[in-house]
């Protein structure tokens, strides 16, 4: 089918230009038909080395698996200074039927840094992420996630914090 389009596409081409004298169009013309043929003793084949999706979430191990059950999943630290670094623990059990295993959590910027247990949970053990936000340079009200990936079905769990972070004593603020 490929071959077909690219024949009529050619024969089409060279009957519009060999209709006109102009040397410029044969040495197009010239220059297609090269390409026709290169595709034709190359059997159509165009297609490139095939790339690696980006972004693909982990697979879901076959088996047995363990569950989260956070007591909370988002916390609002109120109204803080700007410049305050709050901390907040999310605690959780594993609720699942195989030992719980965290491989990464990641802030959503610089300004949220999560800490997680690298050992394996067991089954009905306790464990905690820990979530210090820096405020330093962010007022207003703001919500920051932390995304937790592991062997759990779904495999990434996002936990929120919130603040209403007013600015610093004596800061300055741009007029209005």
């Amino acid at each position: 089918m490929k071959k077909i389009a690219v024949y009529t596409l050619a024969f089409a081409v060279i009957g519009a230009l060999s209709s006109c004298g102009d040397a410029a169009l044969e040495r197009k013309m010239e220059n297609l038909e090269r390409r026709v043929a290169q595709l034709e003793n190359n059997g159509g084949s165009t297609t490139a080395a095939p790339q690696p999706i980006a972004n693909q979430a982990p697979a879901v191990p076959d088996g047995p698996l363990p569950t989260f059950n956070f007591e909370e999943t988002s916390f609002d630290f109120g109204t803080i200074q700007e410049g305050t670094k709050a901390v907040h623990v999310f605690k959780f059990t594993n609720e699942g039927e195989a030992p719980l295993i965290i491989s990464e959590a990641q802030g959503s910027c610089g300004c949220t840094v999560p800490s997680y247990p690298k050992e394996p949970i067991p089954v009905g053990a306790t464990g905690e992420i820990r979530v210090e936000f820096n405020s330093q340079g962010r007022t207003g009200n703001q919500q920051k996630f932390v995304s937790l990936t592991a062997n759990t079905n779904p495999s990434i769990t996002r936990l929120s914090i919130k603040a209403q972070v007013d600015p610093a004593a004596g800061a300055t603020t741009p007029a209005e």
